[in-house]
């Protein structure tokens, strides 16, 4: 959903009451954790190795239960301390020059083991995309990586007219998620 103005504390608790209660727009659903991703959408997979060693995994998760990498591109996240649990519906709210990009997202799988840890949210109908997208931190002997893996295709008219637009957003987005990390873990 696209708007002129970034919707305010009332805006936003009618839009999560709503999505609270939609069905996700796919049906692929934790797909974006595994290796192999659906045809059929756009797919994205990126990662990069976080500074200060495996010494830092604690604060590393800490980065992820803090939303810092949505922070980090720029990206309100709607409660802002919302908790990394499946079923947590969130909005996402991205300023795209003069307007606001609105999404919905349910957090469908949580990844919480020794080595890794991270979540995988997929979209809801008020997103203007369909499809998931996971944050994923995995330690091997002294190394943090981030990883970032998407699948998606545009939800509604606006995003399937504005195709390349709307990957270069993404793109963008995805560099930001993991500058933003990066930032945290140096904080």
């Amino acid at each position: 959903m696209f708007r002129l103005r970034a919707p305010d504390a009332r805006h936003l608790s009618h839009f999560l009451a709503h999505e609270r209660t939609s069905p996700l727009t796919y049906t692929e659903v934790g797909a974006s954790l595994r290796e192999q991703m659906p045809t059929g959408y756009h797919h994205v997979r990126t990662s990069t190795t976080l500074p200060g060693g495996a010494a830092r995994w604690d604060h590393a998760c800490d980065g992820i239960r803090a939303w810092a990498a949505h922070a980090g591109a720029g990206v309100r996240v709607a409660p802002e301390h919302a908790p990394i649990e499946e079923g947590t519906v969130v909005a996402v709210i991205v300023r795209l020059g003069p307007a606001v990009a609105l999404g919905a997202c349910r957090i469908v799988q949580v990844v919480d083991e020794p080595d890794r840890y991270g979540f995988a949210y997929g979209t809801l109908p008020g997103h203007p995309e369909e499809g998931e997208e996971s944050f994923l931190l995995t330690r091997a002997g002294d190394t943090i990586r981030f990883e970032i893996a998407a699948f998606s295709r545009p939800h509604d008219l606006l995003t399937k007219l504005g195709g390349p637009v709307a990957r270069a957003v993404q793109r963008r987005a995805t560099q930001q998620y993991l500058d933003g990390i990066r930032a945290w873990m140096t904080a």
